[in-house]
């Protein structure tokens, strides 16, 4: 549980900050996706309320690296969280370096919304059954938030995602700056990304799909290994 309260508060204040970013201020980015590249040049300077944003996520999936290989419970997509936690944190860099940050803000508000619902319902499984008593408000909250959680998934990663963010990368990038470096390593992580983000979906549609037919009544992380089932090694520090 201590593990899904601060990265429910984390996902939170993150998504919170890049919504400010795009609702708040005057950043056009959401409401008109190709203007990430409007008087783009190399080395221009970044502002500093996104660089901050950087900075934050930047830290937080360098720190996610080192959780998934020695801290967290392996499972059955731990590989595959492995691998979006680099690519994250290679796309947050290069990204910056490149100054491709007007794109970042976009990704990063797309993206932490699934997180913050995620935690949220797992750290309301937790307390439904809190003190061995079953606890109806924390049970509904769970079950809303599942509800929530598939719904911003779909809708934010799969629909709104490649609708602004490929659109602007792979299409308005090349209008507005016909030799834009990097290109296609650049979108070809963001590419990567959207693939991760279908492999993801295929469990939250498996889990419905369970729901749905009575197979599965409490909810429960199918990620998990089943007791009859060996998984690979995790790695250690020594190794």
């Amino acid at each position: 549980m201590p593990e899904s309260a601060w990265k429910f508060l984390f996902y939170l204040g993150a998504w919170s900050y890049s919504a400010y970013l795009l609702f708040g201020t005057d950043y056009p980015f959401f409401h008109d996706p190709p203007s990430v590249f409007y008087g783009w040049t190399s080395g221009m300077a970044v502002p500093r309320d996104i660089a901050a944003a950087y900075l934050l996520q930047g830290s937080f999936y360098g720190h996610s690296i080192y959780a998934t290989l020695y801290m967290d419970a392996w499972r059955k997509d731990s590989v595959v969280m492995l691998v979006h936690h680099v690519v994250t944190l290679v796309l947050i860099v290069s990204s910056y370096a490149f100054r491709y940050h007007n794109v970042g803000v976009l990704v990063l508000f797309l993206h932490d919304i699934s997180d913050v619902q995620l935690e949220f319902t797992k750290l309301n499984v937790y307390f439904k059954s809190r003190g061995g008593s079953h606890h109806r408000l924390h049970a509904l909250a769970s079950d809303l938030g599942c509800l929530s959680f598939c719904l911003s998934w779909f809708w934010f990663r799969l629909y709104w995602f490649p609708l602004k963010v490929l659109y602007a990368t792979c299409h308005c990038s090349l209008r507005s700056v016909p030799d834009i470096p990097f290109y296609f390593f650049f979108n070809a992580l963001l590419l990567l990304l959207t693939l991760m983000n279908l492999y993801w979906f295929l469990y939250i549609v498996a889990f419905a799909a369970k729901v749905l037919t009575g197979q599965v009544r409490e909810l429960k992380d199918v990620r998990e290994y089943d007791a009859a089932e060996i998984p690979s090694p995790k790695p250690s520090k020594a190794e």
